[in-house]
């Protein structure tokens, strides 16, 4: 069930009406969806900037990395993973029904930095992917996959930011949900983490480094969790 925000009449007298937040989901007025999407179009600003960029850079290098161990070039592709996988632009979605308004701008933070920091990671590490970047077989993950490829090329690994934003918008949305919709975003998470590497996206490096990152950044820009007014 989606609930609005509500700040009871008490609350609100005795100044306490930041902390009184309803668990998600909940609507979001239209001046906050205004929000949402102002930072999400910085944020893809930053993003389109960078990524491209350095997917370009890289692979203009004659002898880029190879950060895997050749133990994982044996891991398995499982086609199926890509709905997994492709699930984390659903989670660009979510933060308008969770976040609540003032825990916006450090959300954001979070992601601008950790795309910042992935851009120069894959500077001073340019790296390859080590999987061979073969179609499937079968319809219709022979197009979904030719789709990813021609749209992303073999680099920009370490870390992967594919992790990065799925975490931290998920654990973000975990953290103000109520606690079955949060138990579904941590079985979700993993999965989607998961399939980085069973889809032969990434390397568990890649992975590793990202998981570290999304904990620097947690650290750095506190959600504040606030009291349920509900």
């Amino acid at each position: 069930m989606v609930t609005k925000e509500y700040y009871p009449k008490e609350k609100v007298a005795a100044g306490h009406s930041n902390h009184a937040i309803c668990p998600g989901p909940r609507w979001p007025d239209l001046g906050d969806l205004r929000v949402f999407l102002t930072w999400g179009v910085v944020i893809g600003m930053v993003f389109f900037a960078i990524y491209p960029f350095c997917n370009w850079l890289t692979a203009q290098r004659v002898e880029p990395w190879r950060l895997y161990l050749d133990a994982e070039l044996s891991i398995p592709l499982l086609p199926q993973f890509v709905w997994l996988y492709m699930s984390m632009y659903v989670l660009f979605l979510l933060p308008p029904l969770f976040v609540p308004i003032r825990t916006a701008p450090l959300l954001a933070r979070q992601l601008i930095a950790g795309c910042v920091v992935c851009g120069l990671s894959y500077l001073v590490f340019p790296a390859v992917l080590g999987f061979d970047r073969g179609l499937p077989s079968e319809e219709p993950y022979r197009q979904i996959f030719g789709a990813i490829f021609d749209v992303d090329a073999p680099h920009n690994l370490v870390p992967s930011m594919h992790v990065v934003f799925s975490c931290l918008i998920a654990l973000a949305c975990a953290r103000f949900a109520r606690p079955c919709v949060r138990y579904l975003l941590w079985a979700w998470l993993p999965l989607i983490v998961l399939s980085t590497v069973l889809v032969h996206q990434h390397h568990l490096l890649d992975v590793a480094s990202a998981l570290l990152l999304v904990l620097a950044l947690r650290w750095r820009w506190r959600l504040d969790q606030g009291q349920s007014a509900c």
